[in-house]
């Protein structure tokens, strides 16, 4: 089964858990202190890029009945649109820029060009998943109530459609945003006011409106003759948006190392354990400066699951500390190539489409999952020998799970 207690897991004393979150109050501490002009300029240099990209892709599309134009239109926008959707949208609702008190760049003001609606999103994001992360039957994101993640969610037929579904979230995967907060499957199970739902709908429904109308109508008309083309094009752009997107958010929380939980592990949660979880229930990405920046710096999702409105520009150099408690606490920090972690992120997609008696691992000992049960052996907490820690990552590394 899933994770049911994380210190016991992490091979980590309660004193050690809490020592744990003391350092990373530190951290938060000193980027907050830090925060300044440096940080302003960043986010407004890239709002202004955003804007000169989207500016240029929609320009060159007036040519777009011509192939290159329409290739180069498409890039343009797409990459605008990344851009946006990650490291602005994400990051400015996340409240990382709040501090600069500009209502441009605030999140209780931003509005994301996809279809989700902004208010939705922030309830079922940064409420529910960040608080909750990974929790079975708290956080929604644990395969978004379609995909079977992980072997404690039990395997019912239409399963084995897993990776259709998958395939399906990732081209439209702004809808599955969009739709994510109506919980439809509470409202079939009638869990849901009806008149709150029908309040939702009409806020989903005028938000996919008028992305439509902008997308599909308006900016192809804009174009005259070029309507059919710009119109390929402009949908061409969100599908690009909408893999990146999901690509980047899958490599972050469904690759091996990135644990789930039970709810029993959330009783009296300190803040030292909530820390912990976190840590475990995330992975990173390995990303050069281009494509942090184009993932929104999801490519440290570890950094950004602890300071979830920390400034993303800072996750990089909070790594650098994060690493160094891991390594003196002798935690395990999941990390791996895009490709890596991606194909790792869509093999227990397709594996777990099956009942788990045509799996071979169990649900304790998964490597999409684990549970403190895998470690059946008492070990002493330091190594008589060395007389160095010895804790999680060792383990792991014993039974050669890393």
């Amino acid at each position: 089964m899933a994770i049911s207690d994380v210190t016991d897991y992490a091979h980590l004393t309660g004193v050690d858990v809490e020592a744990l979150g003391v350092e990373f109050d530190a951290i938060r501490r000193d980027v907050e202190a830090s925060r300044g002009e440096r940080d302003a300029r960043y986010i407004r240099t890239v709002i202004r890029l955003q804007r000169s990209l989207e500016i240029g892709g929609r320009t060159v599309l007036f040519g777009s009945w011509f192939p290159p134009a329409w290739l180069a239109g498409a890039a343009l926008l797409g990459t605008a649109k990344i851009v946006e959707n990650m490291e602005l949208g994400h990051n400015v609702l996340h409240g990382q820029w709040d501090w600069m008190n500009d209502p441009e760049i605030h999140s209780s003001s931003w509005e994301w060009d996809i279809a989700g609606v902004s208010a939705h999103w922030k309830q079922t994001h940064n409420y529910i998943h960040h608080k909750y992360t990974n929790v079975l039957g708290m956080d929604d994101d644990v395969g978004y109530g379609l995909l079977r993640v992980t072997r404690d969610q039990r395997w019912r037929p239409w399963s084995v459609g897993n990776p259709v579904y998958n395939l399906l979230l990732q081209l439209f995967f702004e809808y599955g945003v969009a739709l994510q907060h109506l919980e439809l499957g509470r409202v079939a199970e009638g869990g849901v006011d009806r008149v709150e739902f029908e309040r939702r709908c009409r806020e989903v429904a005028g938000k996919v409106g008028k992305q439509i109308a902008k997308d599909y109508v308006l900016y192809p008309a804009l174009t005259g003759p070029a309507f059919l083309s710009t119109f390929t094009a402009n949908l061409t752009a969100n599908m690009i948006r909408n893999v990146w997107s999901n690509m980047v958010i899958f490599c972050g929380h469904f690759p091996d190392g990135a644990e789930k939980f039970t709810a029993a592990d959330l009783e009296d949660e300190t803040r030292g354990q909530w820390y912990l979880r976190q840590m475990l229930g995330s992975a990173n990405f390995e990303a050069g400066p281009v494509m942090a920046f184009l993932s929104g710096n999801l490519c440290y999702q570890i950094e950004h699951h602890l300071f979830p409105d920390l400034p993303s520009n800072r996750l990089r150099e909070i790594s650098v500390r994060v690493r160094a408690l891991c390594e003196r606490y002798d935690l395990p920090y999941t990390t791996g190539s895009l490709p890596a972690q991606y194909l790792k992120s869509w093999r227990t997609i397709a594996k777990l489409a099956l009942p788990n008696r045509f799996l071979r691992a169990t649900a304790d000992d998964a490597p999409e999952t684990a549970s403190e049960r895998r470690f059946t052996d008492p070990r002493p907490r330091i190594d008589p020998v060395t007389g160095l820690r010895r804790g999680l990552s060792t383990a792991l590394r014993a039974r050669g799970g890393l």
